[in-house]
């Protein structure tokens, strides 16, 4: 018999869309983790734990919001690992895409945050990669915040005016 978190979370992944509260902005968050975790070919449960309790510091002890943040990012890294219908190449272009798409996103980059990912890597080569990706994570940051300055600043006055 499926646990209640189980059967929720599968019902969750099915319509996300729907039932989660700023879904975009957790799978952006996901696809982030995601992709510092995959520059490291050996993908650790200390990995998800680092996520999972990153998750509970962005959404204030909310464990069911970082538990789906959490099941997001093992979800991409299983799409990568299983070659469906993503690879890294594909996960970086999707984020930059997003960016473009939805400038705010970029505030949801928190660099220190993804430097505790780096921390299990006792590899030095994949510490070395894992470090250019959060890099270039934090350029592209730089880069949309400053660039689109009053585009984000509008589009959270859009949305605080919703709620």
């Amino acid at each position: 018999m499926l646990s209640n978190f189980k059967i929720k979370n599968h019902f969750f992944n099915a319509f996300r869309e729907l039932f989660v509260h700023h879904h975009g902005s957790l799978d952006f968050r996901a696809k982030i983790f995601a992709l510092i975790i995959l520059a490291n070919d050996e993908i650790k449960p200390d990995n998800y734990t680092i996520v999972k309790n990153i998750g509970m510091s962005i959404y204030k002890n909310d464990e069911e919001r970082a538990n789906l943040l959490l099941l997001s990012t093992k979800e991409v890294v299983s799409r990568v690992k299983e070659h469906n219908s993503l690879d890294i190449d594909t996960l970086i272009a999707n984020i930059q895409k997003e960016l473009k798409l939805t400038p705010r996103y970029a505030k949801k980059i928190d660099v220190d945050s993804l430097e505790a990912l780096l921390n299990i890597s006792h590899n030095s080569d994949t510490l070395a990669y894992q470090k250019s990706m959060v890099a270039f994570l934090k350029s592209i940051k730089e880069e949309t915040l400053s660039e689109k300055k009053s585009q984000i600043a509008q589009d959270e006055e859009n949305i605080e005016s919703k709620y």
